[in-house]
């Protein structure tokens, strides 16, 4: 979809940005040296001026620039103040940075590109590859489908996994009526038996019938 892009020299001249804003076509606005109070004035006039689609991109200034000063945790905090899209303009050596943007939300990832770095240029210390280049691309997809949903307990992944856990055994053959305790019944793998949790609750009980050695421990033992 064509768009605008305005740069972080130009991202508080607000008759530039209203002129943008004006002709409809979503603006990609990167924050660069603003402060929030020049952003909010650069959103507030996009948006009066008819921008109904806007992309605010965390930027550092410097070429090129280095990961601690790439303040990531700007970007939930662009995104919860503007309620826009937040990506990276980013001058990082190296596909790190990107990646680590898209954990934090961001959407969007502006890197300069050159066919190849030895042949030099005005960006070309801080510009990427193209086999970097499809890197990023393959990575930061890997980074937005790990983000998934807030999830706890089994997945249907993992359960083949749940043997693995330890479970209660019955360690000795027993009579029935014998009375269980610790040292008839272990806590060990897989994990077809009842959950060690119950140990305590189980010791002192007899077994309604003969158990042979081995058996997982059920309730219906008892």
């Amino acid at each position: 979809m064509p768009c605008y892009k305005i740069a972080s020299f130009e991202n508080t001249d607000l008759p530039l940005i209203r002129k943008a804003a004006a002709t409809g076509k979503p603006l990609i606005i990167s924050t660069g040296m603003a402060t929030v109070a020049e952003l909010d004035e650069t959103v507030r006039a996009a948006r009066e001026a008819g921008c109904k689609d806007l992309i605010l991109l965390k930027c550092t200034s410097s070429y090129p620039s280095t990961a601690d000063d790439s303040n990531l945790l700007t970007i939930p905090h662009m995104r919860h103040l503007f309620e826009c899209e937040i990506g990276l303009s980013d001058h990082t050596m190296g596909i790190g940075v990107g990646v680590a943007s898209v954990a934090l939300g961001g959407t969007v990832i502006e890197k300069h590109l050159t066919l190849k770095r030895a042949e030099g240029g005005v960006d070309a210390e801080f510009s990427m590859e193209p086999d970097e280049m499809a890197l990023l691309v393959r990575e930061t997809e890997q980074a937005w489908r790990s983000l998934g949903r807030i999830q706890y307990g089994v997945i249907a992944a993992e359960s083949a996994s749940l043997k693995h856990r330890r479970s209660l055994y019955v360690a000795k053959d027993l009579d029935a009526g014998e009375i269980m305790t610790r040292d008839n019944i272990r806590s060990i793998r897989p994990g077809h038996g009842l959950p060690p949790k119950y140990l305590d609750q189980l010791v002192g009980r007899p077994v309604s019938g003969p158990v042979r050695k081995g058996t997982p421990v059920s309730f219906d033992l008892f």
